[in-house]
């Protein structure tokens, strides 16, 4: 009995380390990402004490618009919107600090307060007085607060599944619980798991595809950003949105996939009763992140907002 209990520890052992080596995930050379995801040395730019990765297009004499990115995503989120909006506005995104290939912040902030002042750097840095806000999720909670707190800097305002009310985990005045195996995630990435956790954002989730997958699960190994990540959300200390969002002085487009499985549509209504003279566009078919997963359909509603400014 003993002789086979001892067997069966030493298989169990045997197959902990497989799976140990299977799911594990170091950091990758930040040269080697940079020759496949950066188009330009010159997209970096110290920003207030920040190395970020930005990315400018368009005529510089054109109106400026600044997208936005989510929690665990990058600037290329945004590619499909970005080459058809430079034709006529200088496009400019960012991968926020501490995400993609922009450095980490010194000091290790990564709330939204310091986030907010980062960004307002950028502005002055690339010399724009005012922009268009765009913001996807975690991208959506700092531009509607960029655009409450500094409303002579936002032309318009575009939401697209925007986070700051409170949900399950994520309460008022209580910094979330990060929980143990989610911490294994500086460590551990099976590639297979990330797309598990991926899949949801998608209404159809067959319409991830292997290249994003790819540009996912490479730059969230860039290096520190798992331990930024983790941060981050650790500093998001969530407050009741409504008295900021009355501030909100642009017109304001909410974007909306039916079947987004990350933040609910049921959320838009809470939006549009705090945000004066708001509209929703939404989209019976789509997810989380429709910029994504059907760019072409999801910025229609775009175009025809920024053309005459009321949505």
């Amino acid at each position: 009995m003993k002789l086979a209990l001892i067997v069966v520890g030493a298989c169990l052992l045997a197959v902990l380390a497989v799976l140990a080596v299977w799911a594990w995930a170091p950091d990758r050379a930040r040269a080697d990402l940079e020759s496949k995801y950066l188009d330009d040395p010159h997209d970096y730019l110290e920003v207030a004490g920040v190395r970020l990765h930005v990315r400018d297009t368009g005529s510089r004499n054109a109106p400026a618009i600044v997208l936005l990115h989510g929690f665990g995503s990058s600037l290329q989120t945004w590619d499909a919107w970005a080459h058809i909006l430079a034709a006529d506005h200088r496009v400019i995104r960012l991968d926020l600090p501490g995400a993609g290939l922009s450095g980490l912040d010194p000091n290790g902030d990564y709330s939204d307060p310091r986030t907010l002042q980062i960004l307002d750097a950028l502005f002055d840095r690339l010399g724009v007085a005012h922009a268009t806000i765009v913001g996807n999720s975690l991208g959506g909670r700092l531009a509607w607060k960029f655009a409450a707190t500094r409303p002579q800097r936002v032309d318009h305002l575009i939401l697209v599944s925007p986070d700051g009310f409170a949900s399950p985990g994520f309460e008022y005045g209580k910094a979330p619980e990060i929980s143990p195996s989610l911490k294994l995630m500086e460590y551990f990435l099976p590639k297979s798991l990330l797309k598990m956790s991926l899949a949801p954002a998608y209404g159809e989730p067959s319409r991830l595809s292997e290249p994003v997958l790819d540009r996912y699960y490479d730059l969230l190994r860039a290096p520190g950003v798992r331990e930024a990540m983790l941060a981050r959300m650790h500093q998001s200390l969530l407050v009741d949105p409504r008295p900021l969002l009355a501030c909100i002085q642009a017109p304001t487009l909410l974007l909306w996939g039916a079947k987004d499985r990350m933040i609910p549509i049921t959320n838009a209504a809470d939006y549009l009763h705090a945000i004066p003279g708001s509209r929703l566009v939404s989209f019976a078919d789509l997810g989380h992140v429709p910029q994504e997963e059907a760019p072409a359909a999801s910025l229609v509603p775009v175009l025809t907002f920024l053309h005459d400014g009321s949505g």
